[in-house]
């Protein structure tokens, strides 16, 4: 009998307490609670240890199997997670900061961290047997969903914005999922999640977005970075860490995988957790500088920012995102386009990482933070780079001017050099 550590599930918001066997997707008090999983932390210390990481030869999202919440002989994978943790030396001295590090999860599977999601998601819908999976979402979570489900057999049907950049499209199209562009039409309100609590009220398919009120499962895996983080730096917490977050799914997988190390004894110290969030959607930036509690915050009406995948218009992970920020003592920034773009080509032409706007996010919250003294140069920090820049190359080509044609000529090369 296959071991499984999961003892009870229980929703964030009215406290009902699930069992792990009725595999809930939702709280049935329909109060769009997020049901968190309760582990047995006491057997799982046993299991993953130190030793015991050192011996395993599993990597990537799956090594981690105790502190997921589906059966391992269930697992769909392509291989995602196990990216490199790469010590940004030029970067570093370019921002006069000792210990820098890029987590680059453009190496995932489909280009971006939703992978290590997306596994967890479709691998509780094969263990489950469901046949269609439906999601709502900017893009990336969009298209790992849809690679996962052409892996595992799965349908996959995705409602995107009506502005969903074309390398995103171009990704659902190729993995098979039937796309759908939506309108907004009304402000503040998420058209493409309405459709899909429609499409799962009515159709009975599978919700797997990357928010956690509508599948706790996925929520799981954003964990294993954090996991995977602390081994590549010999167990030793960083100072910093640097998210860009949109819904809060992200920052809340890290808080729980903290939650997680903290239990099990693997981490003794919280890494500080920065959340960052472009200035043209920061509610939960504002929640934080503001002293808000969850319930105060209010959908962005019109998000508008250069960084698509941090548009979705009401932070639905917002609950224990605002709780691991504040209680690991981190803090709250926002970012502008400009210095979101600034971080893009930092990344490239030092570092050699080509970074979607999203992804480079957390960079430009560094660097203001440097700027602000609030991070110092002798602090460790470790920047989160989320998503490719192949996902969305047309606003990379808006940075420089028409690439010349020329004759095949060195003078014409010397002229325009």
């Amino acid at each position: 009998m296959t071991e499984f550590f999961v003892e009870k599930i229980i929703c964030s918001r009215c406290g009902r307490e699930y069992s792990p066997e009725s595999n809930p997707l939702m709280c049935t008090s329909r109060d769009l609670g997020r049901l968190d999983f309760v582990y047995n932390y006491a057997a799982v210390s046993e299991r993953l240890t130190r030793s015991e990481l050192k011996r395993r030869e599993v990597r990537g999202v799956w090594r981690y199997w105790e502190l997921l919440p589906v059966k391992k002989e269930y697992a769909i994978s392509l291989g995602e997670g196990d990216t490199p943790l790469i010590r940004a030396r030029r970067l570093a001295d370019k921002l006069r900061l000792n210990n820098l590090y890029l987590k680059d999860e453009t190496r995932n599977p489909s280009f971006s961290f939703k992978d290590r999601a997306m596994s967890v998601g479709v691998s509780k819908a094969v263990e489950m047997g469901v046949e269609v999976a439906v999601t709502a979402s900017s893009g990336n979570a969009a298209a790992a969903l849809a690679a996962y489900s052409a892996r595992s057999g799965l349908r996959c049907v995705a409602f995107v914005p009506e502005d969903v950049a074309a390398g995103k499209v171009s990704q659902l199209l190729l993995y098979g999922a039937r796309v759908f562009r939506l309108k907004q039409v009304e402000e503040g309100v998420d058209p493409t999640v309405q459709l899909m609590m429609l499409a799962h009220e009515r159709l009975n398919w599978y919700t797997c977005p990357s928010f956690g009120p509508f599948n706790p499962y996925q929520v799981e895996g954003p964990k294993t970075m954090l996991y995977e983080i602390m081994e590549q730096l010999d167990w030793r917490s960083p100072d910093f860490i640097f998210v860009p977050t949109g819904s809060g799914c992200l920052i809340t997988g890290l808080w729980k995988a903290c939650m997680d190390l903290k239990n099990i004894g693997l981490m003794e110290n919280y890494p500080r957790l920065v959340l960052t969030q472009p200035t043209g959607n920061m509610p939960l930036v504002d929640a934080l500088r503001r002293g808000l509690s969850f319930s105060e915050i209010k959908p962005t009406a019109y998000p508008q920012s250069v960084a698509s995948g941090l548009l979705d218009p009401y932070p639905w992970d917002g609950d224990l995102a605002l709780e691991g920020v504040r209680k690991t003592g981190g803090i709250g920034v926002a970012v502008s386009d400009e210095e979101i773009m600034n971080a893009v080509k930092m990344l490239a032409g030092f570092e050699g990482i080509f970074a979607e706007p999203s992804g480079a996010a957390g960079l430009a919250a560094l660097v203001k933070l440097l700027d602000e003294g609030v991070v110092s140069p002798s602090d460790e920090a470790v920047v989160l780079v989320t998503g490719s820049g192949l996902k969305e190359p047309e606003k990379i080509m808006k940075l420089y001017p028409t690439t010349p044609l020329i004759e095949p000529s060195l003078d014409e090369v010397l002229k325009h050099i």
